[in-house]
């Protein structure tokens, strides 16, 4: 779940915060988005279809929304039928079973999967074109077909109440459920999307079903297809297959307004976790409200970004939270506008003061009109950004069809920001920023509470470039006009494998100062500056490397390389920031030890790899992060941002020529330096098969077991992929056997990594305390099979199917695509590592796949991980 205070909720298009806008007025001088040429049809059924060719990339995304959600339960509200209905659907159908669908899918590359929310259920498909036609057919047959099997619906039962212990264990979760509970006394949303388990548990199959006949009808349906695909064929192919639906009585539901609050809420409560999560939230108007423009820049302003006014004066200044943001959410009515804070719980009530004060003041001086020009400019950024693949643009349109029926909502909404004048900001922040009308609540630390205080026609990319510079930096580019953006990275060997326990977090740390300050430049002027032309800059830490990405639109690339050159070449690494960054690295380690899955995961590489890199955490331990200092920093900094040790990708709206003289003019003065991790440490033999555990007072539990894979350059790294990739699908013999059949836990399935050495190979479940010792058998006897037997003929031309689906998929991006490529160039790979993919996978046999499974799996030394709460003593 991700930590903004909308997003944890639920699934929903920050573009359709906004009111209709029909004004034909240019949206920016310089950029305009990409027109809408999708095509639309109403059944005589009532059922709508939505197609927009796109034959830039030969993928396809198909998506089956149904207009029912949470709110829409009547009777049974606040039981989660419409979540459980999401589960229950690819259950099987009157022609075909569950492994049959996922199956089918799988086999032509693709990946399914689907979401609820408050108002949707929406399913969808992500598929390489060729597939489309059995995409529809599958999404369409499961819409009208599903069975709901009593077996399955029983062993689902216990799948999802497994999902709502992992919810009870997730803070960030339970403090947006917090928020909600206490903000809405009326309307619906006080209810969670998963229902309560109290109620859920009274639900039977024939409730389900029930529900299931009344909301998915044709009349309640529509389906969205964008790709690689024939428009006039979708349409006969959807046409046919609903001719032998007809339309059906939809009752109207009531659901009740929220009615005005009339002061202020507050609701401050405890939980199993060490930092304090802090919501403060106003009611605001619906979508259709012509304030919601306004309110919806005033959060990018607040809360979106480095250069925020809130996390400039309350992270970067005050040093009060770890992180803080804001969001705007404009259902159809009675919308919130929120902001939230990651924090140490000392500093609550004084974060919830300057928060405060800071609208106050915006209440008093309003907002500028350069403030504003950013503002827009982010949004229209986030805006096509959300276009660079066939599943962003679907989602765009059903959004905006669900919405407001209205293909063009999203542009029609980029139009309308640009009306909002600082007057507009002033009129909402005094219209909604009332005391009567906030709510505040927290979750907080147990024990850390006072007593009494509990609470357009897309064209085609160009072949990658690649040049070397004066100095030895490599510079791959990618010409692709179909949208008006730019990614660029620059990646460096490094990271984990480079870290001793000495000094184990410095890669993760450095990552984080780097962009902090330069000669010239300081923290926030750097987020100002790429932030105001709605881009952005950010760094990742990994096991290999380390990089710096830079993503703007097209008519700043001159801006974006020019803070892309001065932050790898003249970083000041400030004590201020080294010292603030230990402080939220350190508040990270804290969070990591409450999530299940990365304790076992700590666990496992510890006692896989002793002694070696690879055995050490990413973010590193307290002690070794508290004995970092700027020294360190500024060594690592000479030692590895060095030209022979990098390599730079530019990707985008670009000329190759142009790319090349700029990035020599800012870069090529970086120092030559040396390749590093020519001979990278090599892990030593592991010794015998040892079981460990760790107990965490949570209600589930992670069991992986792990063995030492291969590293990047074996030649057995194609067949273990494939392995993985087939013991990880819904399609798995480990999903069938211990999820579906057994029931025996929530989530199960594999993972690899494999290095510039040899990296793990797990095997992982997640599953109830109590069935511990049943699952762990079950898992160990597939895992034996899987070693002694490898894959069956399906299995490997299913896991071929989607391994490359998956890489086509991968490549519509982008910023994945150039961060993709540029560390196979790195490695040693070769920049087009990618193209050979296909011819290596497609030569590997059965008998190659037994051989490596024998080979890693088969009476090898391995670690199983166990992480669960202590046992209970008599």
């Amino acid at each position: 779940m991700k930590t903004q205070l909308l997003c944890r909720l639920i699934t929903l298009s920050a573009m359709l915060s906004t009111s209709l806008a029909k004004s034909p007025a240019a949206v920016s001088p310089a950029i305009q988005p990409p027109a809408v040429t999708a095509r639309q049809w109403t059944l005589e059924n009532g059922l709508t279809l939505i197609v927009q060719e796109d034959h830039s990339a030969p993928v396809a995304s198909v998506q089956a929304w149904c207009q029912t959600g949470s709110i829409d339960e009547d009777k049974h509200l606040g039981a989660g039928l419409s979540h459980i209905l999401e589960h229950m659907l690819f259950k099987g159908t009157q022609t075909r079973t569950t492994s049959q669908i996922a199956q089918k899918i799988q086999d032509s590359g693709g990946y399914i999967n689907a979401y609820t929310s408050y108002d949707r259920t929406v399913f969808w498909i992500d598929i390489p074109a060729k597939g489309a036609a059995s995409a529809v057919e599958i999404l369409s047959d499961a819409m009208m077909n599903s069975t709901l099997p009593p077996e399955e619906y029983t062993k689902e039962q216990e799948v999802i109440r497994r999902e709502f212990a992992m919810g009870y264990d997730d803070p960030d979760r339970m403090a947006g459920l917090k928020l909600f509970e206490t903000a809405y006394s009326v309307h619906p949303f006080r209810l969670p999307v998963i229902g309560h388990l109290e109620i859920y548990n009274k639900l039977t199959r024939d409730d389900v079903m029930e529900y299931y006949k009344e909301r998915y009808i044709p009349n309640n349906l529509f389906l969205v297809v964008v790709g690689d695909v024939d428009a006039e064929k979708i349409h006969a192919q959807v046409a046919e297959y609903f001719s032998n639906y007809p339309r059906k009585s939809l009752a109207p539901l009531y659901i009740p307004s929220e009615p005005p609050q009339l002061g202020r809420r507050e609701s401050h409560t405890e939980f199993p976790t060490e930092l304090t999560r802090l919501d403060l939230a106003w009611h605001t108007p619906g979508l259709t409200h012509p304030d919601v423009p306004a309110l919806d820049l005033l959060s990018t302003i607040l809360g979106d970004g480095r250069s925020s006014l809130l996390n400039q004066e309350l992270r970067e200044k005050k040093k009060l939270v770890h992180a803080i943001s804001a969001s705007s959410y404009t259902p159809a009515d009675s919308g919130l506008f929120g902001i939230e804070a990651t924090l140490d719980p000392g500093h609550r009530e004084e974060t919830q003061r300057a928060v405060l004060q800071m609208i106050a003041d915006l209440k008093r001086n309003g907002v500028t009109e350069a403030e504003l020009e950013k503002a827009r400019k982010q949004t229209l950024s986030g805006h096509l950004r959300s276009l660079a693949t066939m599943r962003g643009k679907a989602s765009d349109l059903g959004s905006s069809w669900l919405m407001t029926r209205n293909l063009n909502f999203s542009n029609d909404y980029l139009v309308a920001i640009q009306r909002v004048t600082p007057a507009d900001v002033k009129r909402v922040l005094d219209t909604y920023f009332e005391d009567a009308n906030l709510t505040v609540t927290s979750l907080n630390p147990a024990g850390s509470l006072k007593a009494g205080n509990k609470e357009a026609a897309p064209v085609a990319a160009g072949e990658i470039q690649k040049f070397e510079l004066s100095n030895g930096l490599r510079l791959l580019v990618r010409e692709d006009p179909r949208l008006p953006l730019v990614s660029m990275v620059a990646t460096f060997k490094g990271g984990l494998l480079a870290e001793t326990p000495d000094n184990n977090g410095i890669t993760r740390l450095f990552s984080k100062v780097l962009v902090k300050g330069t000669k010239t430049r300081s923290a926030a002027q750097i987020a100002d500056q790429i932030e105001a032309v709605g881009g952005g800059i950010g760094t990742d830490a990994g096991n290999n490397s380390f990089s710096v990405s830079v993503k703007i639109m097209q008519p700043d690339l001159h801006l974006g390389l020019e803070l892309l050159s001065d932050v790898l070449l003249h970083p000041s690494l400030p004590q201020e920031e080294i010292t603030r960054e230990k402080e939220a690295q350190l508040a990270g380690i804290k969070a990591e030890e409450e999530e299940m899955t990365s304790v076992a995961r700590n666990l496992m590489r510890a006692n896989l790899f002793p002694n070696h890199p690879y055995g050490l955490r990413n973010s590193g331990t307290p002690e070794s992060v508290a004995k970092l200092d700027r020294n360190a920093l500024v060594d690592f900094q000479k030692k590895y941002v060095a030209a022979r040790n990098g390599v730079i990708a530019v990707f985008g709206n670009v000329k190759a020529a142009e790319v090349r003289e700029l990035v020599e003019k800012e870069l090529g003065k970086m120092p030559a330096g040396e390749p590093e991790l020519a001979n990278p440490p090599q892990p030593a033999p592991l010794a015998k098969s040892t079981t460990v555990e760790e107990n965490k007072n949570k209600a589930q539990a992670i069991l992986m077991v792990g063995f030492r894979g291969t590293d990047m350059f074996s030649p057995d790294r194609d067949a273990l992929d494939l392995i993985d990739e087939a013991c990880s699908d819904l399609g798995s013999r480990f999903f069938i056997r211990i999820r579906e059949k057994m029931g025996l836990a929530y989530f199960v399935g594999s993972s690899q990594m494999a290095g510039l050495v040899r990296g793990p190979f797990l095997f992982y479940l997640g599953t109830s305390p109590a069935k511990v010792d049943t699952v762990k058998p079950e898992l160990l006897d597939e895992i034996g099979k899987l070693a002694r037997e490898g894959l069956t003929e399906a299995e490997l031309v299913r896991a071929k199917e989607k391994l490359l689906g998956q890489q086509e998929i991968h490549n519509q991006s982008n910023d994945a695509f150039a961060y993709s490529v540029a560390l196979d160039e790195l490695y040693g790979l070769g920049f087009d590592h990618y193209k050979g993919l296909r011819k290596s996978v497609e030569s590997i046999t059965l008998d190659d796949i037994r051989r490596v499974a024998n080979k890693y799996f088969e009476n090898q030394p391995s670690i199983t991980a166990l992480v669960r709460p202590a046992p209970k003593t008599k």
